[in-house]
C-alpha cells in the first residue's frame, strides 16, 4: 500500500473526528443565546422532548440534539423541574443547562396553613404574586377542571392541601390547584374510609368543620364527636363557621342574627345536616379525627375564648358554661389555648 493511500486511511477519519469536535464545542461553548434575559417556565409534568423543542424554537440554544446527547450524558433527561428560570443573553447551551439542572428556579416558598378556605389561599397567592385571585377561584369553581381531577364537587374547596409549596411567580391557577389536589391525594392515600358510614366526601365536610372550630389538635376527636352525636339525633349542628363560609365573600368579620336566621346551603342553624361541602382546607389530623371520634356523650361545647371548649351533655349544663365563658367578661380577656401547653 502507497504511503500516501495509508496517510488517507488514517487522516481522513481523523479529520472528520476533528470537524466533529470542532463542531460540537462550537454548538456548545461558542454559540451564545443573542435575545435579552427571557423567562423560560417548564410546565407540571412536562417532559424532556417539549422542553428541549422550545429551548430551540425560541433560539435560547444551538441545537436541540447536542442538548439531547448531553442531557442524556448527564442522566437528566427526567430531572428538569417545573418552575420558572430566567435565561441570560449570552448564555452558551452548557450554561442553559446549569441554569436548568443545577441553580434553583424563581420559585416562592408559600405556606397554606391548615383551615384556610379557597378564598383566603386565592388573596393569599395573589398577594404573594403567583396567580390572580379571579383566576384561581374561576378556576377552583371549574366543574369540567374539577372532574378531570376525580373532583365530584361545585367547587375545588377541601382538596387544597395545606403545606408549604415551591410556587414560581405568574403561574396559571390550574396548574397551583393541580399540584394542591395533588398533595391531597398523596396524603390522605393510606386513609381508611370505610371506618365510618360517612362517604368520603362526607368525611371532608366533617373534617372542614372540626378544623375551624378549634386551635387545640387534642380536642379535634372530642369535636368531631360532638357533631356526630348531633347527627345520630337529627340535630341541627349549628356550628358559626359554616354559616360564615356561605356568606364569606360579603362577610364584614362580624356573624348577625340575621345571617344565622336566613337559610342557606352553609347555614347549619337552619338544616339538620352537614354542609353542602367543605368549609375550609383541613389537614389530616382533622380527617382522622372524624374517622376515629372520641366516644362520649357530649352535644354541646362553648368557646373558653383560647381556642379550647367546654363540653356538655345537656342544654342545661351549656347554659351555664355560656353564662361563665362567653357571658362574664372576666373569662374574654388575653387568653390563647397555647396556655394548656404548659398546664
Amino acid at each position: 500500500m502507497k504511503k500516501s493511500h495509508l496517510l488517507f486511511l488514517i487522516g481522513a477519519p481523523m479529520l472528520a473526528l476533528l470537524l466533529v469536535a470542532i463542531r460540537v464545542y462550537y454548538s456548545a461553548v461558542v454559540w451564545r443565546y443573542p435575545g435579552p434575559d427571557v423567562e423560560f417556565s417548564i410546565s407540571p409534568n412536562e417532559n424532556f422532548s417539549s422542553i428541549n423543542g422550545r429551548l430551540k424554537q425560541g433560539n435560547i440554544i444551538s441545537s436541540a440534539r447536542l442538548f439531547h446527547r448531553y442531557s442524556q450524558f448527564k442522566g437528566v433527561l427526567n430531572k428538569y423541574k417545573t418552575g420558572h428560570y430566567i435565561i441570560k443573553h449570552n448564555s452558551n447551551l452548557l450554561d442553559v443547562y446549569r441554569i436548568l439542572i443545577i441553580e434553583k428556579n424563581q420559585a416562592t416558598l408559600f405556606t397554606i396553613p391548615e383551615g384556610k378556605n379557597m378564598f383566603e389561599i386565592g388573596k393569599m397567592l395573589e398577594a404573594s404574586s403567583i396567580t390572580s385571585y379571579d383566576d384561581f377561584i374561576q378556576s377552583a369553581r371549574d366543574k369540567k377542571f374539577l372532574q378531570d381531577l376525580g373532583i365530584n364537587a361545585d367547587t375545588v374547596e377541601g382538596y387544597l392541601y395545606p403545606e408549604s409549596y415551591d410556587f414560581a411567580p405568574h403561574q396559571p391557577a390550574k396548574s397551583i390547584i393541580k399540584l394542591m389536589v395533588k398533595q391531597f391525594n398523596k396524603k390522605t392515600a393510606l386513609i381508611n374510609f370505610s371506618s365510618t358510614t360517612l362517604s368520603p366526601g362526607q368525611v371532608l365536610i366533617l373534617a372542614s368543620m372540626v378544623e375551624k372550630e378549634t386551635g387545640d389538635k387534642k380536642e379535634r376527636p372530642l369535636i368531631a364527636g360532638v357533631f356526630l352525636n348531633r347527627l345520630k339525633l337529627k340535630m341541627r349542628l349549628q356550628s358559626d363557621p359554616t354559616t360564615i363560609y356561605g356568606i364569606f365573600e360579603h362577610y364584614n368579620g362580624n356573624i348577625t342574627r340575621k345571617d344565622l336566621t336566613t337559610p342557606s346551603d352553609y347555614n347549619t342553624y337552619t338544616i339538620p345536616a352537614l354542609p353542602i361541602g367543605p368549609i375550609c382546607n383541613p389537614g389530616v389530623e382533622s380527617i382522622k379525627a372524624v374517622l376515629y371520634p372520641a366516644n362520649h356523650k357530649f352535644l354541646y361545647f362553648v368557646s373558653q375564648n383560647d381556642g379550647t371548649h367546654i363540653f356538655s351533655e345537656n342544654y342545661e349544663k351549656h347554659l351555664a358554661a355560656v353564662k361563665k365563658w362567653q357571658v362574664d367578661p372576666k373569662n374574654r380577656e388575653g387568653r390563647t389555648w397555647r396556655d394548656h401547653e404548659n398546664q
